[in-house]
């Protein structure tokens, strides 16, 4: 039975930020351990202060919230683990590099890695684009020797943009059909949005931060700098080819990509229907990475010089690293579900919805406060999206603009309660003051940048 106490749910949203700075930067429990505490913590919180929260509750659901956080990412992580490893161990990741080098420069090395985040980001959900990334930013660093914090900041904020802003990435599609809005001109708006708020957190933020933080290249993904280090010394002929070297993340990118193909062809061809169910199951992240995760071992194996039980050792190191990623990433979702269930972005979006302000303005501002009290990107944009449809006829502007304005406020201020906050820090190999700096900051960025920029377009074209 809960206690009776004068209370609101951002009561608890204020004590359960206590908790998880005393617990992950006071006391400096391991990631995992802090995180879980955290989440049961908010769960006796939420049995003394809601009425129909029971005490089974509070860990019944940190179970569930961790369990559904494993059965999204775990499979990706731990391919992603296996990819990783394998890239960066054959060689094919430094491959990779000298192929952007030879085309743009080892001067425009931050603008290859932001491209090309940024492009894979569309049909590729955020986390999935980071893993596959993150082996080039390392290895990047590995041959220039320097620049890891700017590495680190373009590709996360490459993903970070394309995940808020432009369809078919989940989250912006689900906010354009809850509103509504025309989907291709979402896609255009969001494009023409990303891509200053990727500019502006990535390159411009990125090169700022990396003159005042330089952030060493640890071991991380189960690969030591020593490794990485000597790799970068081979000559080109002891690599893998460049198209042997991408395969693991074309076939990623083109297997996932299928499936959204196909939702949008299939409008037009409905016959394309008779393939669905293939294309359903090798688009699925889980298959698709597993596929990849086996043409990036296949490639370690042939160009290591380790037997066949050696070779299955070292990709168990990096399952056993993979396996502590996933550990942390959930955690962080099961903290942000219970705080979620206290009904933190309820009350904020009550308190919100009779402030007399633009719509625009009021929808970042509504996605930015659920964002940063419950964590997901996802949930805060489809959060706001549910308060807003109804306003849409009032517009004075075309609706893909108010879809941008939610997608910026729910990309704000990534920390503690965010799985994509404990993905960054532990695939990167950087410690959570670096990942409060640099992906804290950019995600930030972005969410200012993208209000500002929609504010601006549709002063100058409403298109109402």
């Amino acid at each position: 039975m809960a206690i009776e106490f004068a209370h609101s749910p951002l009561l608890t949203f204020v004590l359960a930020l206590v908790a998880v700075i005393l617990l992950l930067v006071v006391l400096d429990l391991p990631a995992f351990v802090g995180l879980i505490i955290a989440a049961f913590f908010v769960g006796i919180l939420n049995v003394a202060f809601l009425p129909d929260f029971a005490p089974p509750q509070a860990a019944e659901e940190v179970a569930a919230a961790f369990g559904e956080g494993m059965a999204g990412i775990g499979i990706p992580i731990l391919m992603a683990a296996i990819i990783g490893k394998s890239m960066l161990e054959s060689g094919a990741a430094q491959r990779i590099v000298r192929a952007f080098q030879n085309l743009l420069g080892e001067e425009n090395s931050d603008i290859a890695l932001w491209g090309s985040s940024s492009v894979l980001a569309i049909p590729v959900f955020f986390d999935s684009v980071f893993y596959l990334m993150a082996p080039l930013a390392r290895s990047m660093r590995a041959r220039v020797g320097r620049d890891y914090t700017l590495f680190i900041v373009v590709v996360g904020a490459g993903a970070a943009t394309t995940h808020v802003f432009v369809p078919p990435t989940p989250g912006p599609l689900a906010v354009a059909t809850e509103l509504g809005v025309n989907l291709g001109m979402t896609i255009l708006v969001g494009i023409a949005t990303a891509i200053p708020a990727a500019l502006a957190a990535g390159l411009l933020y990125g090169r700022w931060i990396n003159k005042r933080l330089d952030i060493p290249l640890r071991d991380a993904m189960a690969t030591s700098t020593d490794e990485l280090e000597e790799l970068a010394q081979r000559s080109t002929g002891q690599l893998p080819s460049v198209l042997e070297s991408a395969a693991p993340i074309v076939l990623a990118v083109v297997l996932v990509g299928s499936l959204t193909a196909l939702d949008t062809f299939e409008q037009v061809y409905p016959s394309l229907g008779v393939v669905r169910p293939y294309i359903s199951f090798l688009g699925d992240k889980n298959v698709a990475l597993t596929i990849a995760a086996l043409a990036a071992a296949w490639t370690f194996y042939r160009y290591s010089a380790e037997d066949r039980e050696e070779w299955t050792d070292e990709l168990t190191e990096a399952l056993k690293s993979g396996g502590n990623i996933a550990a942390i990433t959930a955690a962080g979702g099961a903290f942000g579900a219970l705080l979620a269930a206290s009904g933190i972005g309820d009350y904020i979006t009550g308190a919100l919805s009779q402030v007399g302000i633009p719509l625009i303005v009021s929808a970042w501002l509504i996605a930015a406060i659920v964002r940063v009290a419950q964590g997901s990107a996802t949930a805060a944009m489809l959060t706001t999206a549910g308060i807003m449809a109804p306003q849409v006829p009032e517009l004075a502007v075309h609706p893909a603009f108010l879809a941008m304005a939610i997608g910026a406020g729910g990309n704000i201020f990534s920390w503690y309660n965010d799985s994509g906050f404990w993905l960054v820090k532990e695939i990167g190999g950087l410690t959570q003051a670096e990942t409060l700096k640099t992906w804290t900051v950019l995600t930030t960025i972005i969410s200012v940048t993208g209000l500002i920029v929609t504010l601006v377009y549709t002063t100058v074209l409403p298109m109402a």
